[in-house]
């Protein structure tokens, strides 16, 4: 006895285009706060996006260059303040 639908192709088009879009919202927000976590988060799951074959391309490679561009703002303001940590 089957109690849930069969996984369809679509089903995993879905779930790649939510990776795509959630990179680039994670992205997004990395370059705001807590960029030494959501920026690799960004690149992963734009990567799997990728990888997987997503409906979004562009937004999975957006999410890809601002996981990069986190980590890129991440090592400027270490550079320039000789901390983890930067503020304002």
């Amino acid at each position: 006895m089957q109690l849930t639908a069969p996984a369809t192709r679509r089903t995993g088009i879905r779930d790649t285009d939510g990776m795509a879009v959630a990179s680039f919202v994670l992205g997004l927000l990395g370059l705001l706060v807590l960029n030494i976590f959501l920026g690799p988060i960004a690149i992963v799951l734009a990567s799997v996006a990728l990888w997987r074959g997503t409906g979004r391309p562009g937004r999975a490679y957006l999410g890809l260059g601002l996981g990069i561009a986190d980590l890129l703002v991440l090592a400027a303001f270490m550079e320039f303040d000789s901390t983890i940590s930067w503020s304002f």
